[in-house]
């Protein structure tokens, strides 16, 4: 079996794009040390949706792609336009202190 290298968290926490919340899942799996097929099985779609999701993929929907953040451990927040860089910065503060 192959080993996991994990994967940092991309540096910005925000999601503009399905690119960056695919980077952010395959951050939380691989830093679980969860390989694809696992992750893929336990949220029940292919290796390949798995491997859609993670790149940011078309043809994989929204409610599938917000179920594998959820059970990867990725959260999500809907946070006004006129917060967003607050919310950003003390996410990011947070990260720098760990």
């Amino acid at each position: 079996m192959r080993t996991v290298v994990p994967l940092d968290p991309p540096h910005d926490p925000t999601v503009l794009d399905a690119a960056s919340l695919g980077a952010a899942i395959r951050s939380a799996r691989t830093r679980s040390r969860i390989p694809l097929v696992e992750a893929a099985d336990a949220i029940g779609v292919s290796r390949q949706t798995m491997i859609n999701i993670e790149k940011g993929g078309a043809g994989v929907g929204l409610p599938t792609v917000l179920k594998a953040a959820r059970e990867l451990g990725v959260t999500l927040f809907a946070v006004p336009a006129t917060e967003r860089e607050v919310v950003r910065r003390a996410i990011l503060a947070t990260r720098d202190e760990a």
